[in-house]
């Protein structure tokens, strides 16, 4: 039998590689990965599921890993339970679009809804806020069910960026314009260096003018990972100081002491990574269905 072509048994080499890293990386090893992480991590391998009552239906209600909101069907916050901090993650939470929401703190301009127009869809213009906006906004509905105050740095007192444009950007200003704060709203300052401040009117462009944030005097009550979302849009914890903040509205609805709930809140509280990495955080949907099975 005469000896094979040279290209020919390189291709059957090549072929027989392929087949044996074929069966060792695509067969053999995933499952001896996948059969140790089960003998040995069985519930962090199967997602770390939660179960609302295991001596009862064993009913798997979210996993440990991956936040999720505890609103009612008008999306507003189920006031007896502990409010997780927001997600830009899809519609809030979803591991297949886990994601940030890609502003940063040079985000601080609102494009404004012009009444009676339509985007690219055909639904209502509801204009664009900004990253401060956001924050402005959901720190003011925080303080709203919390029972304190609100205000932030940089946010007017109706819950949006407290950003002028001064025209022109050099010398002394002509117009001043409070840009996020639509007309006919109150400009949150009456006057800026002598001249009038006005409101902001729709689909007008003011980008030829000078961005000036305001600062004002506020004092930040609300937490700061209440009113941003986390990197991966998934976080399932919130700080120490936001459970502390949510605490006796909590007590207040479910009729418990304040010191229980409290207690609650140190049992699922989670310390630092490797005792220095990051922060203490507390896990919702833990302590949540702790509260429930309190009162079942």
């Amino acid at each position: 039998m005469e000896r094979l072509p040279s290209w020919i048994r390189q291709h059957l080499a090549a072929l027989r590689a392929l087949l044996v890293l074929t069966l060792v990386t695509g067969a053999i090893y995933p499952l001896l990965v996948t059969g140790v992480a089960q003998a040995v991590f069985n519930g962090n391998a199967n997602g770390s599921l939660v179960q609302k009552d295991v001596q009862k239906d064993g009913k798997d209600v979210g996993s440990a890993l991956i936040g999720q909101s505890f609103t009612g069907k008008d999306g507003n916050p189920i006031r007896k339970y502990f409010q997780s901090r927001p997600s830009a993650a899809g519609d809030g939470y979803d591991p297949t679009s886990t994601a940030a929401s890609n502003l940063g703190p040079e985000d601080v301009l609102d494009t404004l809804p012009v009444p009676g127009a339509e985007d690219d869809e055909g639904n209502p213009d509801t204009g664009k806020q900004s990253l401060l906006t956001q924050v402005c906004a959901r720190s003011k509905v925080v303080g709203e069910l919390e029972g304190v105050s609100g205000a932030r740095p940089y946010c007017t007192g109706d819950g949006v960026g407290a950003v002028l444009k001064v025209f022109p950007t050099v010398g002394t200003p002509t117009r001043v314009v409070s840009v996020n704060q639509a007309c006919p709203a109150t400009p949150f300052i009456p006057v800026y260096q002598g001249v009038r401040v006005e409101c902001g009117k729709p689909g007008q462009d003011y980008s030829a003018g000078r961005t000036v944030p305001v600062r004002g005097n506020a004092r930040a009550v609300v937490p700061p990972d209440a009113v941003t979302a986390s990197g991966s849009g998934l976080d399932p914890h919130i700080s120490v100081a936001y459970a502390e903040l949510q605490a006796p509205r909590v007590a207040r609805e479910r009729d418990l002491g304040l010191d229980t709930v409290r207690a609650l809140i140190g049992r699922h509280t989670t310390g630092r990574a490797l005792g220095f990495m990051g922060e203490p955080g507390v896990n919702v949907l833990e302590l949540n269905l702790d509260l429930d099975r309190l009162k079942g």
